[in-house]
């Protein structure tokens, strides 16, 4: 927790679902960040605010489509000057729909494409322009196997996968010297969610054996990013339970 007239360090977390998102959040409010947290619809959030005040922390909902430039534009805004600076962001929306290229509609994988990619740059950029100011920071996008190969009836994941993993090249490429730190985190498997249990009964049985990724220990790897001296920066993290194929 920050002691009293320490300036307030803010961690972002764009798309803090009920798993990976949400642990990312409560693992940063932990280590004494003021946790801010984005979905589509505000009043979802709420559960895991209360959670993180309940334990001590600092949390704030804020509905956003991650979409819309003139929404992450105000939200950026608003952060910056209500709560504090930006010290990391996270963008961890996912947008995996599985579908046959067959089958496959434009306006879904525009979609798809919006969703995983686009959303990233606009977040991105704007936490960037602030962090660059200030010579310091931390942008951390989530990523997925898909980002690093396409695989059958995910065209359009692989797609929007790829093109998220290019961004984040390419602003590490130009911002690790200013200062900020950018990294991909492919996290390859599982996560033990709702709907994994009830999607995919067999594999989530395997949680008894350590074979599904635990939202907590994802979100530890993404606070262990954050912290690596400058001397040893790791742009491209992948995460898979020890079991997984790859």
């Amino acid at each position: 927790m920050p002691m009293k007239n320490e300036p307030t360090r803010v961690a972002l977390i764009v798309g803090a679902g009920d798993a990976t998102g949400g642990a990312i959040a409560r693992r940063f409010a932990a280590g004494g960040y003021t946790a801010c947290m984005t979905r589509r619809e505000a009043d979802k959030l709420v559960p895991l605010v209360d959670t993180i005040v309940a334990a001590g922390g600092h949390a704030h909902g804020f509905g956003s489509d991650a979409r819309k430039e003139e929404e992450v534009v105000a939200l950026v805004e608003q952060i910056e000057r209500d709560i504090g600076p930006i010290d990391v962001m996270v963008f961890n929306i996912g947008a995996n729909v599985p579908c046959s290229i067959l089958e496959e509609t434009a306006r879904k994988y525009f979609k798809i494409w919006e969703m995983a990619c686009f959303g990233g740059f606009l977040n991105g950029r704007e936490v960037a322009k602030r962090m660059v100011a200030r010579g310091r920071g931390t942008i951390l996008f989530t990523g997925a196997t898909a980002g690093l190969r396409g695989s059958a009836n995910f065209a359009a994941f692989a797609g929007a996968k790829h093109a998220l993993r290019a961004l984040a090249q390419s602003m590490a490429r130009e911002l690790g010297p200013r200062g900020i730190h950018v990294g991909h985190v492919v996290v390859d498997g599982a996560i033990d969610t709702e709907f994994i249990r009830s999607t995919f009964p067999e594999r989530y049985a395997l949680k008894v054996q350590d074979g599904i990724l635990n939202p907590q220990h994802i979100a530890e790897n993404y606070w262990n990013l954050h912290m690596q001296p400058r001397d040893a920066w790791t742009f491209e993290l992948d995460l898979r339970p020890y079991m997984e194929k790859w």
